[in-house]
């Protein structure tokens, strides 16, 4: 199971572990309990109940979870999933969903039923990123407005858009789908969409659903769910104390979650019991039944256990500014070189560590110039220009063969033409390969790892301009970048506007005038940082170095700064205590009900203008609010961020200041918190969503299973994701489209996907 699988499901039928071949992955009957084991570098084991699975299979199947734990040396996290309520990580195991059946073992279903025509159910489909489907009666009096159902009679599945349902969630209702069509169907089923807003213009598959379910004659109902449902709910403050690591402990976050932390020296039966006790715990306290469970070992605590602490400190943590490191960790170290054939022979390194290799392959770089490749001077390698857009042709050799990646790097100033044509030759490039190159789109300002190590500590990233032979950039005057990295595989200088709101106490700035540059150490920067800065000055500027620590600047350096001016620095830095990550979420209220969502590696760009954003500092609340946010997110966005104080597990403030910060009017405390702020980001691009899903297929032939349709003499009026036709197979392309006429226009044509659906998908 650990060597070969790092997925593995296994219902309890007649009280033993039975095994489900992969294609029956995700699919879940509610009369059965389930034990999933999922193993990558570490191991989680979920242990699954159905809403009306028997107390005997539960009792079962938590007995299993012991036996497999202590088999796998008692290392997994194991988490109890009621249905309905799973938690983020055990859905993102099913990439196109769960589904809900009905009936389990005891009545005689089947768990797999491959080519099995003789069905009608309909399923409830929703979620944005993590979909579930759940089999409801068959009638229009399931449906509502706000979200999406699939109709399945077996030779075809009719996908019902509500009017409300947005078009991530259309998306992922295909793709669930497919999976249908694909996996119990062996592909011999037609899909159907229907746009609830234009049934008129469907009415093939309009008749299929009357058929079943009537003539509807009344309006739906509207979707229902809670206005706000709170995040973190915890009886107490948690505080990180000197626990015995002999003992077992339940965390109680207030009926949302039961957590269990087993100390490394508890007995034998402590530990085995710890599952149980949990389930009886919420039992004695009246808890809902859905309530999460969570087991852990010492050693191995999962994130959000560790945010339930003010004072929680990892093993050998130290106190000081800024980035710690253990004795012996110095500046002056030699950095350990990648053992690439570790690399090779277990790419699950390669993937925590985002490197294919150790970035020491060959490197061909072009840029975009009047539409047409220009190869770059090697000498300019690392220098990127955000008027221009690049590629990046990386070769290196895995087990004697040549591999490639293609990184298309576009700058956040460059036209829609060069986009367009960057995207254009990055095909032709991939061509004259024979397909062999991993293509990777790399927007400005969010350069991968291995992007970044290809350069040696030597990337520059200049905020406009054009790096082009012959062209002289305007005189700007003083210029300012800031230096973020502490070794020559994760370092970039990115240039920022020259001015003192505009400096980071965290880290290194290089200030570049007519006559001098200079090198500013933050107090919160590291003696790494310091070291790279140092570098970087040298590529940038063959003028004299002047080092200026923070608080000692020379009265030229604010001069060449236009004067000073309050900039990010947090004096948090400056005191023993632990820092708290900032936490970012984006507010939305677009299906009817109030969600927050977490962003995790937050950058700039992800401040949805259409959206409310609330940051997170620990020691204040900023509301961002979206010039296209609608007025009922802003309105209530202050009681937001009040329940969301409230309801913090670590038993925050209720006092803590909350900031209501407005798009273009962010002051250097807010942006201090994001990596090379860009203040003209939304004075040159337009929104992010510029084009929207259209009205649905004109269907021209009834469905029949395993048909093909030709599209309708005047064409598609539908958009289609990229995503569901790129590199798929015939069979795994929607209902309605030719595989034969991808090419010349059953979706559109080549020119358009490369200018407006380029756009679309955040190349500006």
């Amino acid at each position: 199971i650990v060597t070969y699988l790092a997925l593995c499901c296994f219902p309890i039928q007649n009280m033993k572990m039975v095994p489900v071949p992969p294609q029956g992955f995700g699919n879940f009957f509610e009369g059965d309990c389930y034990i999933v084991l999922y193993v990558r570098q570490t191991a989680d084991i979920h242990y699954w109940v159905g809403n009306y699975s028997s107390q005997d299979e539960q009792g079962a199947a938590a007995i299993y979870v012991t036996q497999l734990d202590e088999y796998l040396g008692g290392s997994p996290v194991q988490h109890r999933e009621v249905q309905g309520s799973e938690s983020s990580r055990f859905k993102s195991y099913f990439k196109n969903g769960l589904i809900y059946k009905k009936g389990g073992v005891s009545s005689g279903f089947h768990h797999v039923e491959t080519n099995f025509y003789n069905i009608l159910r309909l399923l409830h489909v929703k979620g944005r990123k993590h979909v579930t489907a759940k089999e409801v009666e068959v009638s229009w009096n399931s449906f509502n407005n706000g979200d999406i159902f699939l109709l399945d009679v077996g030779k075809a599945i009719v996908q019902w858009n509500g009017p409300q349902s947005n078009r991530q969630e259309k998306l992922k209702a295909v793709l669930l789908a497919q999976d249908i069509r694909d996996r119990e169907r062996g592909g011999r089923a037609q899909i159907g969409i229907v746009e609830g807003q234009y049934e008129e213009d469907s009415p093939e598959w309009m008749r299929i659903m009357n058929g079943v379910l009537g003539q509807r004659t009344w309006h739906l109902k509207e979707s229902l769910c809670n206005l706000f449902t709170a995040m973190y709910v915890c009886v107490c403050v948690c505080v990180c104390v000197c626990v015995c690591v002999c003992d077992c402990y339940i965390v109680d976050q207030g009926g949302s979650c039961v957590m269990v932390w087993k100390g490394r020296r508890a007995s034998k039966e402590e530990r085995q019991a710890a599952l149980s006790r949990a389930v009886g715990f919420i039992k004695a306290k009246s808890y809902p039944p859905n309530t999460k469970v969570e087991v852990m070992t010492e050693g191995g605590e999962s994130a959000m256990f560790k945010h339930l602490f003010k004072s929680w400190r990892e093993k050998g943590q130290t106190q000081g500014l800024g980035t710690t490191y253990s004795l012996g960790n110095i500046a002056n170290v030699s950095p350990v070189k990648f053992d690439v054939m570790e690399l090779h022979a277990r790419p699950e390194v390669a993937a925590k560590q985002r490197m294919v290799d150790d970035a020491s392959g060959d490197v061909l770089v072009w840029r975009i110039e009047n539409l047409e490749l220009a190869e770059v001077s090697r000498s300019t390698y690392g220098q990127f220009y955000g008027g221009d857009c690049y590629l990046v042709l990386y070769t290196y050799v895995k087990s004697h063969q040549q591999q490639y990646i293609l990184y298309m790097w576009q700058g956040r100033h460059a036209t829609q033409d060069e986009i367009t044509a960057c995207a254009y030759q990055a095909v032709n490039v991939d061509g004259k390969y024979n397909g062999a190159p991993v293509q990777v789109r790399v927007v400005m300002g969010k350069e991968p790892r291995h992007f970044l190590a290809i350069f040696k500590g030597k990337l520059i990233i200049f905020e406009g301009g054009t790096g082009r032979r012959g062209v002289v950039n305007p005189e700007r005057g003083a210029r300012l970048f800031q230096v973020r990295g502490t070794d020559e595989l994760n370092t970039k200088a990115t240039e920022v506007p020259a001015r003192a709101s505009s400096l980071n106490t965290n880290d290194v700035f290089l200030l570049k005038t007519d006559h001098m540059c200079y090198l500013w150490y933050g107090k919160g920067c590291s003696g790494d940082e310091r070291v790279m800065g140092r570098a970087m000055s040298d590529v940038l500027s063959k003028q004299d170095k002047k080092v200026v620590m923070e608080g000692q600047e020379p009265t030229e350096f604010w001069i060449a700064l236009g004067g000073k001016a309050p900039y990010a620095n947090d004096k948090r830095l400056q005191r023993e205590e632990p820092l708290h990550s900032p936490r970012l979420f984006e507010c939305s209220n677009q299906t009817g009900c109030f969600r927050m969502t977490e962003v995790d590696d937050f950058a700039q760009s992800d401040l949805d203008e259409e959206d409310v954003m609330l940051l997170d500092t620990w020691e204040e609340i900023y509301l961002w609010i979206g010039k296209s946010a609608n007025h009922s997110e802003t309105k209530d966005a202050h009681d937001y961020a009040l329940e969301y104080l409230r309801t913090h597990p670590a038993g925050r403030d209720l006092d803590t200041p909350i900031f209501t910060v407005k798009q273009g009017y962010e002051p250097p405390t807010f942006t201090g918190w994001f990596y090379a702020w860009d203040p003209h980001k939304w004075s040159v691009t337009q929104s992010s969503l510029s084009v929207t899903l259209s009205p649905p297929f004109v269907i021209t032939s009834s469905p029949s299973a395993g048909g093909t349709m030709s599209p309708p003499a005047g064409g598609f009026n539908h958009y289609l994701d990229p995503e569901v036709l790129v590199n798929k197979s015939p069979s795994q392309l929607p209902y309605g489209v030719d595989a034969s006429q991808r090419e010349v226009g059953s979706i559109m044509d080549l020119a358009q996907i490369l200018t407006d659906s380029l756009a679309q998908f955040g190349y500006q």
